[in-house]
């Protein structure tokens, strides 16, 4: 290419489309080092949340480990039953 960059070079270096590799340049010229950060899953900052948003996270919180201890009491009440059949 013209412009020094070779995509399919790049794309069959690191096992990627060359339309990949396309769109990380294009992003990186666009945007610099913050524009390739993966910012999935990210959310913001609990000092940034409205306290109607720290309920709503804290109340999410509460569900998972809730049903996390439901999954552990019913997976040792299922061992505890297989155990009593044994003897």
């Amino acid at each position: 290419m013209g412009n020094g960059k070779d995509y399919q070079e790049a794309a069959n270096t690191y096992n990627v489309s060359y339309q990949q590799v396309y769109q990380w340049v294009k992003k990186y010229e666009d945007g610099g080092d913050e524009a390739l950060k993966d910012k999935r899953g990210h959310k913001k900052e609990e000092a940034k949340l409205t306290p109607e948003e720290k309920i709503n996270l804290q109340m999410k919180r509460l569900e998972r480990e809730n049903e996390r201890l439901r999954a552990e009491n019913l997976f040792l009440k299922k061992l505890e039953e297989i155990e009593r059949r044994r003897k």
